[in-house]
């Protein structure tokens, strides 16, 4: 598989076989990754890999925590900005659109979309969750740094025919994935990320991209 290739056919994959990764396969993905570009070198993210029983009891317990009603833990950063302006907005709620559309999930259905929701806390029936955490002594250039490793991993999975799904949703239970993977104090959960084979008859939209006239400017002759 190409680069173009992979860059086009990953996407947030919400349904999975279940079938195992190898392990060996994992590791040479997350080896290359290393490689991703991070200014002077800091390589400020740390990266968890679950499976198996680890990933299942992480499973378990976030679904006792969703049952009791849990709203989630306290933010350590925000998703998106509190007041998305004009195209970003638009972009957001196109895309909820997209996706309750395709799964079938009228606008008024709350309850419906609440199970959609919860489907993160599966991880979406993948056999495998990262979760990429980073120093919280880290600036804004470090956070980017962190999004090209992510992205790096993504399409190197997309190179061994696998998906994945990138969830910033996890970091809602964020004591929930500590209690597991028990990280240092100093490290800030950025994302998790479900990773294995896509279930191909799992209903998905595939959502578009803005026009390059309003993200990209020329400058030349």
């Amino acid at each position: 598989m190409d680069v173009y290739e992979a860059v086009t056919s990953r996407r947030a994959v919400r349904g999975f076989t279940g079938e195992p990764v190898p392990r060996e396969v994992l590791e040479r993905v997350l080896s290359a990754a290393s490689r991703s570009p991070s200014g002077a070198n800091l390589q400020p993210w740390h990266t968890y890999v679950l499976s198996g029983a680890s990933l299942a009891e992480l499973k378990r317990r976030t679904a006792a925590r969703v049952a009791a009603g849990a709203i989630g833990d306290e933010r350590e950063y925000e998703m998106y900005p509190p007041q998305l302006k004009s195209p970003y907005r638009e972009r957001r709620i196109s895309a909820a659109e997209q996706r309750y559309a395709a799964l079938g999930i009228p606008r008024e259905d709350k309850q419906a979309r609440d199970r959609a929701v919860a489907a993160n806390w599966d991880c979406f029936g993948a056999p495998v969750a990262l979760f990429c955490y980073i120093d919280r002594a880290m600036g804004r250039a470090q956070w980017a740094d962190t999004g090209m490793y992510l992205q790096t991993i993504m399409l190197l999975l997309r190179a061994e025919g696998l998906h994945s799904c990138p969830q910033m949703a996890w970091s809602v239970y964020r004591r929930t994935v500590a209690e597991v993977v028990s990280p240092p104090e100093e490290l800030i959960l950025f994302c998790g990320m479900a990773i294995g084979f896509a279930d191909t008859a799992a209903r998905y939209a595939r959502i578009g991209r803005a026009p390059l006239t309003e993200t990209l400017t020329f400058l030349d002759d």
